[in-house]
């Protein structure tokens, strides 16, 4: 029976001792686990900002790139490098030196890095994958960042890929993976970030087929399988079971051999003296068996007498306690002196509790040896009565540094790992605050905005949305610096914040633009009122070094109620409201409309049938003769603009002039108009029909283009035959010196300057002898009332008076009956036009009015 109890007793020694081994190979993978983990996810963060920076930025250059990627290569960082792949393939890269070999990789047809990039792609998330053999040479793990931009009526669209690359040996060498005091043996399974079914990437195979404990290293977009052994496998495992077995024989031995004895005695009491000799020698044996036990286990055994104090240590306590093994008695003061002293009250606390239950004694407290050594020792006793029914303690007490120790350590790891997880919460919380706010103004930037649109749900009392934009911001940061202009953005920003309402949202979305975002607008008065107060507080004065600089804001505002209003819609129709509000003068508020929804359209499609026209020669040259104030005579013709439209018939310019400036064609449609009127003047004078002169009208635009003077020498322009006309406001703008150059080409090539809409605009007296131009042209406004107004005509003899003296030519236009003509002769203008004498014409009317005028004349 005590045999098989020991068998038994055995077989689960052999599985507890397993067990304990397995646990401590476990720790040291949890250990190395944790740092993988730690390691991968911090440096995947760090590029996590700048990928949130290019989703704002895609057309960044490689500068730029250079510039944000550098910020997160300070530390200890174990990346390689960082690579942006628009369109999948590397343009951009940091640091550019030893990775030259990486720009123009494309991988779509790279084998070994296709499937990755595509995964990225496909799944719209962060993929981890290698260890891949690297272009630039070795080996690294690549984290690979979908890239997503949103295009104006395009969505969310791919715009390519952001790879990190993460260098492969010193991940390992950081993690500890290559500490050559490593007690364990490593190999990671899951390449790619497959876990188990993954192919294996570090290690041999024989830790895989080595009953390996295991557990999961958790990434971003998958995991690996760490398994582990010990060094050498579980055979080198010290085995303790020899040493049970040992103690179980001596146990069974102590019980079986006095029942022996007993009987024997009992059955042979002539054999007693022998019996008991033989007896002696086999309890001194044991005693041996016992003691060797003990020495090799490093286990020592005291004994405590409760009543007289009397302690005594056996050698293995005395080498626990730095004493020599002397065999002198130990008193209260060689046990309490080693205890460090930290740890004696709460050892003796133990002691007296364990006297006072009579119950076990348990401790755990520290040695402090006379060489510095510090010892961790736990000891177990327990209370019996001797013979001479003394109380007494006996225990026995071993060390436990090595265990300590461990523990300690694997608490050191823990909490290092808790500290760096939340230091990387703490990073990923700038980082995703840095990506949703404006790093000037420090409010909500443009991608929160719009993740807050998404994220609104409408109730009943509607919703509104302001765009704000400031109204000369532009010169203030021209002529004042940028830092004048960042300042006038932050004092901006606290305008807004201060002004709106608890629950709206504030944002700024681009240079000098912000929105807020009204989530219970209160209707359309109170909008009024919140807009006029922003417009108020924003007209005032700012000082700025000394400087008080002024600005002033337009702002339009869409209102939605309902619950199925669509916030970005509201934002689309803010903003056209906001280009009502600048065309109407600026520094005011508009609401948007369905009928300026209407107009915006009907503008659209102007647009596109502007584009069209300028396509199929749909504009064409129309004039409009000028004629000698004394005599009535043909002595020039203007030539103007006409848009033949396929539906609507023939349209002025009134019509789609501002359309066209805002696409930017107006000199597109003043070089048809001139080279119409040179071939048609050519194909006059072919037939005899004396024609002076041609005045064509040129835009601003036209005035700014750098190859204007060189295509009009390609024209090959009669000296004396074309005129100019500038409206006003071009030649008072004195700092453009390209505008000031052309004109001055201009007239060197023969062209006349004339000056339209004389008196509309804020010419001065200067200014004229500046230009001076031919002539100039009084706007029809002022022509008009001269026959009703004395004041008026008065106004237009100041204005001939000042042409005169000045060796000026005045051409009225918008002379509409032969009063006019009358009034404006005796006033001393020289040149008549308009429909008292003929409209604008095609250039067939236009020949046979020549034609037909010339006839009436020689009658």
């Amino acid at each position: 029976m005590i045999a098989v109890l020991g068998v038994y007793a055995d077989y689960q020694n052999q599985l507890v001792s397993r067990q304990s081994a397995r646990a401590s190979v476990l720790a040291q993978a949890h250990l190395i686990r944790s740092n993988l983990e730690g390691s991968i996810s911090a440096n995947l963060q760090l590029v996590r900002g700048l990928v949130a920076t290019l989703s704002t930025e895609p057309g960044m250059d490689q500068e730029r790139f250079e510039r944000l990627a550098a910020n997160l290569f300070r530390g200890d960082s174990q990346l390689r490098n960082i690579a942006a792949a628009p369109n999948l393939v590397v343009s951009m890269i940091y640091p550019m030196a030893g990775n030259e070999r990486a720009i123009g990789l494309d991988y779509r047809t790279n084998d070994a890095q296709r499937e990755g990039a595509l995964r990225a792609r496909d799944g719209g998330e962060l993929v981890l994958v290698g260890p891949v053999a690297l272009r630039q040479g070795g080996l690294g793990f690549i984290g690979r960042y979908p890239v997503f931009v949103d295009l104006p009526g395009a969505g969310r669209q791919f715009w390519g890929i952001v790879s990190a690359v993460i260098d492969a040996e010193k991940l390992y060498r950081d993690s500890g993976l290559l500490d050559p005091n490593l007690p364990i043996d490593v190999a990671l399974i899951g390449a790619d970030s497959r876990g188990e079914r993954g192919m294996r990437f570090f290690g041999s195979e024989d830790i895989v087929d080595g009953d390996p404990v295991t557990t999961d290293v958790l990434l971003p977009s998958g995991s690996w399988r760490l398994a582990a052994v010990p060094k050498g496998g579980w055979d080198a495992v010290e085995d303790y079971a020899w040493l049970f077995r040992l103690a179980m024989i001596v146990a069974g031995a102590l019980v079986v051999i006095p029942i022996l004895i007993a009987g024997r005695l009992f059955e042979e009491r002539q054999k007693n003296y022998r019996q008991l000799r033989r007896s002696e020698r086999e309890l001194r044996q044991l005693s041996r068996r016992l003691e060797l036990a003990l020495s090799a286990s490093r286990i020592g055994v005291w004994e405590h007498n409760l009543e007289t104090d009397e302690l005594v240590w056996d050698d293995r306590v005395n080498e626990l306690y730095g004493k020599p093994n002397d065999g002198k008695p130990r008193g209260f003061e060689d046990w309490a002196g080693a205890i460090h002293p930290e740890d004696v009250e709460q050892a003796q606390r133990d002691f007296d509790l364990a006297v006072a239950n009579n119950d076990l004694y348990s401790s755990e407290y520290r040695l402090l040896l006379p060489d510095g050594q510090l010892r961790y020792l736990r000891t177990r006793a327990a209370i019996y009565q001797d013979a001479s029914d003394q109380a007494k303690m006996i225990g026995a007490e071993w060390d436990v540094t090595a265990d300590v120790t461990l523990r300690k350590e694997l608490e050191r790891a823990k909490n290092l790992a808790e500290k760096r997880n939340a230091e990387l919460e703490i990073a990923k919380g700038h980082i995703e605050h840095n990506a949703l706010h404006d790093s000037l103004t420090g409010l909500p930037n443009r991608r929160y905005l719009d993740e807050m649109l998404e994220r609104f749900v409408p109730d009943s009392d509607g919703i509104a949305l302001l765009n704000i934009d400031l109204d000369r911001f532009k010169q203030i940061n021209d002529t004042l610096g940028h830092a004048a202009g960042d300042a006038m953005l932050v004092h901006a920003a606290n305008v807004l914040k201060s002004n709106v309402r608890e629950a709206d949202f504030v944002a700024r979305i681009g240079g000098d633009e912000f929105v807020v975002f009204c989530p219970a607008s209160g209707g359309a008065d109170e909008m009024a009122v919140l807009a006029d107060r922003i417009i108020r507080h924003m007209r005032r004065p700012v000082s700025y070094n000394g400087y008080e600089c002024r600005f002033g804001v337009s702002v339009g505002i869409a209102i939605e109620t309902g619950e199925t209003v669509d916030p970005k819609r509201l934002l689309v129709n803010a903003d056209i409201a906001l280009y009502r509000a600048k065309r109407r003068g600026r520094n005011r508020y508009e609401f948007f409309t369905e009928a300026l929804q209407e107009e915006i359209t009907v503008t659209k499609r102007t647009a596109d049938e502007i584009l069209h026209g300028l396509e199929w020669d749909e504009f064409l040259a129309y004039y409009q003769p000028q004629f000698d104030a004394n005599t009535q005579e043909i002595i020039g013709v203007e030539a103007l603009a006409r848009w033949r439209h396929p539906v609507r018939g023939l349209l002025a310019p009134d019509v789609f002039l501002h359309t066209a400036e805002e696409l930017s064609v107006v000199s597109s449609i003043d070089r048809l108009v001139l080279e119409q009127a040179l071939k048609h003047h050519e194909e006059w004078t072919a037939e005899g029909l004396v024609i002076p002169h041609i005045s064509v009208n040129v835009s601003a635009r036209r005035l700014q283009d750098e190859d204007l003077i060189e295509s009009l020498r390609g024209l090959s322009i009669k000296r004396g035959l074309l005129s100019f006309e500038l409206v006003e406001s071009i030649f008072l703008d004195d700092s453009d010196d390209l505008v000031i150059w052309n004109i001055n080409q201009i007239k060197d090539l023969g062209i006349d300057v004339e000056i339209d809409d004389f008196g509309t605009g804020y010419a001065s007296i200067v200014s004229l002898l500046k230009l001076k131009p031919r002539r100039l042209k009084i706007d029809r406004q002022l022509v008009s009332p001269i026959v009703t107004s004395l004041a008026q005509r008065r106004l237009v003899e100041s204005i001939i008076d000042i042409g005169r003296s000045l060796g000026i030519a005045v051409i009225a236009e918008g002379v509409e009956t032969m009063d006019h003509a009358r009034i404006l002769k005796d006033l001393g203008c020289d040149i008549l036009q308009g429909h008292a004498f003929a409209g604008a014409m095609n250039a067939a009317d236009f020949k046979e009015f020549i034609r037909a005028r010339g006839l009436r004349f020689a009658s």
